[in-house]
């Protein structure tokens, strides 16, 4: 005899049932390689804003979406899907259909490419934290998978914050030195990421057209001084992209199809 399914096993899935919703999965598809707004997901989608704005909310209801306001325009929303939520989520919804599809999340380990190592630039305006521990976190830790390289429109010297709270992760960027990104206009690369809303408005196009992401992440120095003895915006920012980077080294190791241009 087969088990009963009791109403309690649906509700406790509940949360899935946004998934089903085609617009909502076209809304988690766009988000899951770059943050967007709500004017540039209309366009992806292909359906009017109000429409787009309803799903979007019942997305952040369910705690797969979240917001953060636009450093270049305040009037202005960027979503981010959480993927981990996501995962989590249809994980645990396969494993109560049966127990043999429970799956177990596994630590990125990318393979070597017979082509070398893919090539990653991260920008954000003053290249003083965001990018440069970006660069620095894919360097240490996918080091010989990975190659990343980080600048700016408007170098500014480097963060003692970000050099402390890279320090305390056992990485020295200490010696590192802030890069305009004119530096890089002749280079080639796989992956351009910009960090901030502002770097994105003015991302020149680099050779090889790569592939543009979007994370918008606040700057941590415009919280607190640079004496100061606590840096809470460094650490949120550095546990951001601790989740993200390995998001994104999945993403440059999937099969070919697996990516998306965030323009």
């Amino acid at each position: 005899m087969y088990p009963p399914v009791v109403p309690s096993a649906l509700e406790a899935h509940q949360p899935l049932m946004v998934f089903s919703h085609p617009y909502r999965w076209a809304i988690l598809s766009h988000l899951a390689y770059s943050d967007r707004r709500v004017g540039e997901l209309t366009q992806l989608v292909g359906q009017p804003q109000n429409l787009v704005s309803y799903h979007l909310r019942e997305l952040r209801d369910a705690g797969l979406v979240s917001s953060r306001r636009s450093s270049l325009d305040g009037r202005d929303m960027y979503y981010r899907i959480d993927l981990d939520r996501c995962g989590a989520l249809l994980c645990d919804t396969a494993a109560a259909l049966h127990p043999a599809l429970r799956f177990e999340a596994s630590s990125v380990t990318p393979p070597r490419r017979p082509g070398g190592s893919p090539r990653v630039l991260f920008l954000c305006t003053g290249n003083s934290a965001r990018s440069q521990m970006a660069e620095a976190l894919t360097n240490t830790r996918f080091a010989q998978a990975v190659q990343a390289r980080s600048a700016g429109s408007y170098p500014k010297p480097l963060h003692p914050n970000a050099v402390r709270v890279m320090a305390e992760r056992g990485i020295d960027i200490s010696g590192n030195t802030s890069k305009h990104l004119r530096r890089y206009e002749r280079s080639h690369f796989d992956y351009v990421v910009t960090l901030c809303d502002k770097v994105r408005e003015v991302c020149p196009e680099f050779p090889g057209v790569p592939h543009r992401i979007h994370w918008s992440m606040p700057d941590p120095a415009a919280e607190g001084s640079a004496d100061s003895e606590t840096f809470p915006a460094f650490e949120r920012t550095v546990q951001e992209l601790e989740v993200r980077i390995p998001q994104l080294v999945a993403q440059l190791f999937a099969p070919q199809g697996g990516t998306a241009n965030e323009r």
